[in-house]
């Protein structure tokens, strides 16, 4: 199940936020006449169509696994854990009827009208991204639950739902999906910026992209520093796990790399002081260790050290964008356009693939640093999974699945970037939307 969410996890950021910036092309175009942003709004309508049906195909196999793979967490937790899929459901179904109407929308609705038909489609997409984050941690700090004899027998939704870690968690995956997608944008029309193609078209899908993932960036850090001491309060075994501190201590090191190896921090640069300083802002803050954990309770050496060094990627990924956010801001405030450097274009290039590691790093540090628990507290991991054997079936058939899916994926999308590039034409052999009316605007070279 890790691959299969590992994999649907990076489809999340696409179906939240390049549905917002869809509309923020849309907007401009239409308050301001600019039939470029319109033709991106509408190619990239029909991307986010494309990866809107590979997150449900993802999806659905997901919510198969949870039943055949998790069936104590299900069958004793299942009134309280499965209450916020219950509302993702609604949220997709909304997001589905309205991406619909956007799409089919062109050149038949009004043009405000039909911009206001997107709306229900990015705040879908927000409010199902948030139900999904609401079970996840729920997991993390679990509540609003009443057992009696190891069963459920009270549930309050709004408890549940509303859980400790879900406001700081939600704004962690949300400010996540909108970094991913703009830096993901923004690199495309990089790469083609590189090659010479500084026209209108790769300039304003460009600026809207590489925006909005600059203004989220230092948004994430300063959130993921209030977060880090949420854990720290909180969930003090995870933070010990991030933090690699094998016993509780105060004038605690900030460790960077390394790895637990017989129940010693090996290889790892300490910064005096710093981890103490981070949680409490005082050198004398005293900080649970791995060793105020019971020893069946305790995470054993590797999955410490996958958690702490995932952390230090997802932290110092971060870092990276924001240093490439604050290099554009430079390079723009001087000349007042797109830079033309190759060195800051070429980083721009890959700053989505860098993106999607810190994505996935993050994701690491929240299931895997949860172990050895499912539900903290309640229901331990090795409790919670099927001790049904000969699974291998199951998995090579998800990955024959996961598989054909992302490769269909790619065909299409690559067919549609080759269509417009070559010909500026996107009406012949799409299976979705209208008809392109003979007026429509195209870029001087038809490229994408």
């Amino acid at each position: 199940m890790a691959f299969t969410l590992g994999f649907h996890i990076v489809l999340v950021p696409f179906g939240v936020a390049l549905t917002t910036l869809m509309l923020i092309a849309n907007y401009r175009g239409l308050r301001h006449g600019d039939r470029t942003a319109l033709l991106l709004a509408r190619r990239w309508s029909k991307v986010a169509a494309v990866l809107f049906a590979v997150g449900a195909v993802s999806g659905t196999v997901l919510t198969f696994e949870l039943g055949i793979l998790w069936p104590r967490l299900m069958g004793t937790y299942g009134p309280a854990f499965g209450f916020p899929f219950a509302i993702e459901g609604l949220f997709f179904f909304l997001e589905a009827i309205f991406v619909s109407i956007y799409i089919y929308g062109w050149d038949r609705l009004p043009p405000w009208a039909h911009f206001w038909s997107g709306v229900p489609v990015s705040l879908s997409g927000i409010g199902g991204a948030a139900s999904v984050v609401a079970a996840n941690s729920w997991m993390n700090q679990p509540g609003g639950i009443t057992l009696r004899d190891g069963k459920v027998v009270a549930v309050r939704p709004a408890e549940v739902f509303f859980n400790g870690a879900f406001w700081y968690e939600t704004a962690h995956m949300l400010l996540a999906a909108y970094i991913v997608a703009g830096f993901t944008v923004a690199g495309v029309y990089a790469a083609g910026l590189l090659r010479k193609r500084r026209d209108g078209y790769h300039r304003t899908g460009f600026l809207i992209g590489f925006s909005v993932a600059a203004v989220a960036i230092p948004v994430q850090i300063f959130v993921g520093d209030l977060i880090a001491r949420r854990v720290f309060d909180k969930e003090p075994r995870k933070f010990a796990a991030i933090e690699l501190l094998p016993r509780t201590d105060t004038h605690v090191q900030e460790t960077l790399g390394g790895i637990l190896l017989d129940g010693r921090v090996r290889y790892g640069l300490g910064i005096p002081d710093g981890a103490s300083l981070l949680a409490g802002f005082r050198p004398s803050t005293r900080i649970s260790g791995l060793n105020a954990i019971p020893a069946a309770e305790r995470p054993d050496d590797a999955v410490v050290s996958v958690v702490h060094l995932a952390f230090d990627v997802m932290v110092g990924t971060a870092f990276l964008l924001l240093g490439l956010a604050l290099w554009f801001a430079w390079l723009y405030w001087r000349r007042r356009e797109v830079p033309a450097n190759r060195w800051f274009l070429r980083c721009a290039a890959v700053s989505g693939v860098v993106s999607v590691v810190s994505l996935e790093s993050g994701w690491v540090v929240t299931e895997v640093g949860r172990q050895p628990w499912t539900v903290v507290g309640l229901l331990l991991t090795r409790d919670a999974v099927t001790t049904q054997g000969n699974l291998w079936p199951f998995f090579s058939a998800a990955l024959a699945i996961y598989a054909a899916v992302a490769v269909a994926a790619l065909l299409v999308l690559r067919s549609m970037q080759r269509r417009w590039r070559e010909s500026g034409d996107e009406t012949v052999g799409v299976p979705y939307g209208p008809r392109e009316p003979s007026d429509q605007p195209r870029t001087p070279e038809g490229r994408t």
